[in-house]
């Protein structure tokens, strides 16, 4: 248990990190696209406005005089040059492509841009054309596309700079929150001992007290019973009032055989007996066994067990298993029900199922009921004789052998528990 415990809680806080840091890191990066796309597209604006090309305003040196625009194009005054929109026009690499109304390039202007041929800048531009998005990135080009007296205008911008930067700092935020996660995780793995080690110290006081209760309650109980034999001896008639001492000894000595072999079974390092031995034969004997008894109390009852599945474990442990099981379907399903016990191999496990009409419960997953002491509202008020300790024990007696359980039910009428074993 502590065990599972530490890896719960190494397994939450990891997670934890790892959110913060994908909500961190994702955010940070996406501003930053963001924001490389804005100066993109503020760009290309200008361009779009200016027909494929940056306006003489922003082209004469700082303190030429000025010179309104030609042909009634948009004015850009000198303020322009300040915050670096002077050296914009010399620092931008770009081309424009024009499609006439048939979708064929009529013109091209590509002096303004080394790294592609009038050829390769017009391939791209077709291919960009054809799929009709507005905006977006092709071969490291940002691109618009715009209407330019009856003609279509793709005007390419070259931001291979910006986006070689983003991918570069995207690389390293992913590369340092990796190494952080994994710094995180080791000093968890170094610390979460001492973390979990009062909870770890309080499990195991409990366990030794219920051992060591048990053993002490063992001898009253033992001489109470003993007591009552006597006094039936002695007296000529039976008495009510001895066969209830007899029977609530037995209950109570049954109570603490229980719970010591459930403290056994939940120690980290149980002392079970290992031995290869045929799960299918032992699951077929223990339904054998159930299965007349199950039908004389009205009710219908099936098993299908897959032959020659092996496993290596405590084989009086597991036996125990599958009678609670048994038992627990039995006991809890009402009149006029039914009992179906399934064995049949999944992948390296051998899959026990044990299902059972029942009174009506939530769905869903009932693995609560695999609880100490946890049994249903209609169960605490039947005379079924049962402690709630049954399928307590059943898990413990399943992860001793690095098994799995599950209990649910899927239409609230019927329970079903599952158990995998790993098989030899």
């Amino acid at each position: 248990m502590i065990r599972r415990l530490r890896k719960k809680f190494l397994l939450a806080a990891v997670a934890a990190v790892f959110l913060v840091l994908l909500v961190l890191i994702g955010s940070i990066n996406a501003i930053n696209y963001r924001s490389m796309v804005r100066e993109a597209d503020s760009t290309l604006e200008i361009l779009v406005r200016n027909k494929g090309a940056f306006p003489r305003q922003m082209l004469r040196p700082l303190g030429e005089p000025e010179e309104a625009p030609p042909d009634g194009g948009p004015y850009y005054a000198p303020e322009m040059h300040r915050g670096g929109f002077g050296e914009l026009a010399y620092q931008s690499r770009f081309f424009a492509v024009w499609f006439d109304g048939e979708g064929n390039i009529s013109r091209s202007s590509t002096e303004n841009i080394v790294s592609l041929t009038e050829e390769n800048a017009a391939g791209l531009a077709e291919a960009v054309f054809a799929k009709g998005r507005e905006k977006g990135f092709a071969d490291g080009f940002r691109y618009c596309r715009a209407l330019s007296d009856g003609e279509t205008m793709l005007v390419f911008l070259l931001c291979d700079r910006e986006l070689g930067t983003f991918r570069m700092f995207l690389y390293a935020s992913i590369g340092i929150s990796l190494v952080g996660i994994l710094a995180v995780f080791l000093l968890l793995v170094l610390f979460s001992g001492r973390i979990v080690r009062p909870i770890a110290e309080s499990y195991e006081k409990q366990k030794r007290f219920i051992t060591d209760a048990g053993h002490e309650l063992k001898t009253p109980i033992t001489i109470i019973q003993a007591d009552a034999d006597v006094l039936e001896s002695e007296m000529t008639e039976e008495s009510e009032w001895i066969e209830d001492i007899r029977r609530q000894t037995r209950r109570l000595s049954e109570l603490t055989a229980d719970m010591i072999f459930l403290s056994r079974m939940e120690e980290e390092n149980a002392a079970i007996q290992m031995q290869d031995f045929s799960l299918s034969e032992l699951v077929e004997e223990t339904a054998r066994s159930f299965q007349a008894l199950v039908r004389s109390r009205n009710k219908s009852f099936r098993a299908s067990v897959a032959p020659e599945l092996r496993m290596t474990g405590d084989e009086k442990a597991v036996a125990r298993l599958v009678s609670i099981l048994m038992d627990n379907a039995m006991k809890y399903s009402p009149e006029g029900g039914s009992v179906e016990l399934t064995l049949d191999k999944d992948g390296r496990n051998g899959r026990l199922v044990v299902k059972n009409t029942s009174l009506p419960m939530e769905k869903g997953s009932a693995d609560h009921l695999l609880e100490r002491f946890a049994r249903g509202d209609s169960s605490r008020n039947s005379e079924s004789g049962g402690f709630g300790l049954g399928l307590s024990i059943a898990r413990a007696v399943t992860e001793a052998h690095r098994g799995k359980i599950h209990a649910q039910s899927e239409d609230g009428e019927s329970l079903t528990v599952t158990v995998e074993l790993p098989l030899s």
